[in-house]
């Protein structure tokens, strides 16, 4: 079959699923409220895994720090949607969200101001990863710090995060997060309208960057990334200035995964300081590792099919999964060099 028309075919296949929750539960094509939300969830999990593979798959940049992009994202829109609840101010808006209310706060931190507008919000969940990003890649890359000891920067980097944001003071609800969201853009989050809303608007999402992601590594400059992978060092001979290429895409995967929390968020109802975990970034490589990496297709496939054995394992045998985590990325390391998709086209021909 031709790949195209199988790409089709998923995605159709995808955007199906709220009509079919819509239908009677009498219904034989009936499908729950759960399996929405838990595939909207695994839409907004290949997002990041695209990212990952912009940056690892194609430029040779192993982060284990994007779950903290991811989070930061997520965390911009629950400032959002927590400015959304409590008593009415003068202009409308609460005047402080009910955790800080409950923590003593007397007023609103300068840090919070602008989130009760979902533009701003939606921005600074772009903007924060990306100039995180920014400062991280810029000092790394100028020092010309690569491959583990980058991993390792990126990886300290999402953990001191968590540290910060599990403090109560830091004003961002410690280890409790943010959770009890209410409305979005004047929608109740509890009603299937809006669940479905928020799959079409993650689906959508992923089509556009795995599009944009696919574009982009055809132009000259994504053969220069690919040439940046395979040989650093000649690629910096050659002329080329590899430490702007390698800046370029890092803070665009940054930014990419933090749209992905920023989608994450509203249909899971929470975030705390967890989603900073190192165990989550380290995760998602597999899911690209276990996919294929610098295929885009191996990243989208490698975090629904790890994710769905994830949700399934957890509910029949929940102590067995980090071993079959482990199991996973050793299988693919000495058996599956290039993943699922590796596999497929070795099948294929």
């Amino acid at each position: 079959m031709n790949r195209r028309l199988a790409l089709l075919l998923c995605v159709l296949a995808l955007a199906a699923l709220p009509a079919f929750n819509a239908l009677p539960a009498e219904h034989p094509l009936h499908v729950p409220d759960f399996l929405v939300s838990v595939v909207g969830k695994w839409i907004c999990y290949a997002i990041l895994a695209l990212a990952i593979d912009l940056a690892w798959g194609y430029a040779g940049i192993l982060s284990l720090g994007h779950g903290a992009f991811f989070a930061l994202g997520g965390y911009a829109i629950g400032m959002h949607l927590m400015r959304l609840i409590g008593p009415r101010g003068v202009y409308g808006h609460p005047v402080l969200p009910d955790f800080m209310v409950f923590l003593g706060y007397t007023e609103l931190p300068w840090y919070w101001l602008g989130f009760d507008w979902f533009a701003f919000a939606f921005l600074m969940a772009l903007f924060v990863p990306g100039l995180l990003a920014l400062v991280v890649g810029w000092l790394a890359f100028r020092s010309r710090i690569t491959g583990v000891y980058l991993s390792i920067i990126t990886q300290a980097m999402t953990y001191a995060l968590m540290l910060a944001f599990f403090r109560n003071d830091m004003g961002f609800g410690g280890n409790n997060g943010f959770t009890d969201f209410k409305e979005l853009l004047g929608m109740p989050l509890n009603t299937g309208a809006t669940r479905a809303v928020l799959f079409y608007a993650s689906l959508a999402t992923l089509v556009l960057v795995f599009w944009g992601s696919a574009h982009l590594t055809q132009t000259k400059l994504g053969r220069v990334l690919t040439a940046i992978r395979d040989a650093e060092s000649r690629t910096r001979f050659l002329g080329y200035n590899v430490t702007q290429h390698k800046l370029f895409v890092f803070v665009l995967s940054a930014m990419i995964a933090g749209l992905a929390g920023a989608l994450y968020v509203p249909q899971v109802g929470i975030i705390n300081p967890s989603e900073f975990s190192p165990g989550n970034s380290i995760e998602a490589v597999v899911w690209v590792a276990f996919g294929g990496r610098g295929t885009l297709v191996g990243a989208v496939l490698g975090a629904f099919s790890v994710n769905a054995l994830k949700t399934w394992l957890t509910s029949v045998a929940p102590d067995l999964w980090l071993i079959v985590l482990g199991l996973l990325f050793v299988i693919v390391t000495l058996l599956l060099p290039k993943g699922l998709v590796g596999l497929l086209r070795r099948r294929g021909s």
